[in-house]
């Protein structure tokens, strides 16, 4: 089976987990997040074992669908609608937190995939996985999430002012258009280090630093951002990236650890935006269904950009880091459409 077809059908698996990714939200509004996040690993589970028994390639398309859907219940946006059902506009340190712990995500779970497939079969890692969503991942979901019920309007003191009017288009562009740079680096970056002149052991070497840099990143905001205001980081996040690139363009390939060190601290504090610029632009009232429109378009974008960052490395080599570049900038901009508010103090009585 190609290349092309394994990732399409991983892409058709992205935009699935846009489209049910409002509906989760809203779920979570009404219910709360512990039932989601707790079914989440049944269906992942269930995509994983489907996906191990796979004999032809419509019984693979059906395990991703299964996965798609289960990615849509069980990723950042359902956790951090379920902390905002828990926490109100104080979920902003739990998100961070939950970032922190799941930067270690493909730090663990690459080594850990390949090391199962290499002593038991891509098959059989597959059911492993499976059956630690079971063990493991459902028990921790089901009892440790306590059965609150979602932010109710009354639980705030003096509401904020009403957000801009555009703020939903703004934050959605913004996230669509960095998830595609997020989407195409996680796909090419060494490829894309190779092509500027970097060595191949230099530029695995390079892009191995973009998870330490997200964990760093993470760290910084759990610290020192986290008494300014979350559009604060967000414009941070958009705009490490381009000053990667500019330090690449200056210095050439000596500079490929530096721009995989800013790239990664940008994708690790944009993943905490993703959650916190909502709730302190919108507040908590409704945030599950908001951030699941607002990931639609991003999810997309995200799914599509492997594809097409491939095609402008093929035709553009590294100048299609301006591509990458340009839409960075461009979601550091819009977000200065958006204004800083002060958040509302919650009631403590």
């Amino acid at each position: 089976m190609s290349r092309t077809v394994v990732f399409g059908l991983f892409s058709g698996a992205l935009l699935l987990s846009a489209i049910f990714g409002p509906a989760v939200g809203r779920a979570i509004d009404q219910r709360g997040g512990r039932g989601v996040l707790a079914l989440s690993n049944l269906v992942l589970a269930a995509g994983l074992v489907v996906l191990g028994f796979a004999q032809e390639i419509m019984m693979l398309a059906a395990a991703w669908a299964v996965l798609g859907m289960g990615m849509a219940m069980g990723l950042y946006e359902p956790a951090f609608a379920t902390l905002t059902g828990l926490y109100g506009r104080a979920a902003r340190g739990p998100i961070t937190g939950i970032t922190l712990i799941a930067g270690f995500a493909s730090t663990i779970g690459w080594p850990l995939s390949a090391f199962l497939e290499a002593h038991y079969g891509w098959r059989e890692t597959c059911l492993i996985w499976a059956a630690l969503h079971i063990v493991m991942g459902l028990p921790l979901n089901r009892l440790l999430i306590p059965p609150a019920p979602p932010p109710q309007r009354s639980k705030v003191q003096g509401e904020a002012p009403p957000a801009p009017r555009w703020a939903m288009p703004i934050l959605a562009f913004v996230f669509a258009a960095t998830a595609f740079v997020t989407g195409a680096m996680a796909a090419h970056l060494p490829r894309l280090l190779e092509i500027a002149g970097a060595s191949a052991t230099m530029a695995i070497a390079a892009s191995a630093l973009v998870g330490p840099a997200q964990v760093g990143a993470r760290l910084v905001e759990f610290g020192a951002l986290r008494m300014v205001h979350p559009l604060v980081s967000a414009r941070l996040s958009a705009i490490l990236h381009p000053l990667g690139a500019a330090t690449l363009a200056l210095f050439g390939p000596g500079a490929v650890m530096a721009f995989a060190v800013l790239h990664g601290a940008g994708n690790g504090l944009l993943t905490i935006a993703r959650g916190t610029v909502p709730l302190a632009i919108f507040g908590p009232v409704g945030y599950g269904l908001r951030t699941g429109l607002l990931g639609a378009p991003a999810r997309a974008t995200q799914a599509a950009a492997p594809f097409l960052f491939g095609i402008l490395l093929d035709r553009m080599g590294t100048g299609s880091i301006a591509i990458s570049t340009s839409l960075c900038l461009a979601a550091f901009l819009a977000l200065f459409l958006l204004k800083a508010r002060a958040e509302p103090a919650p009631v403590t009585a």
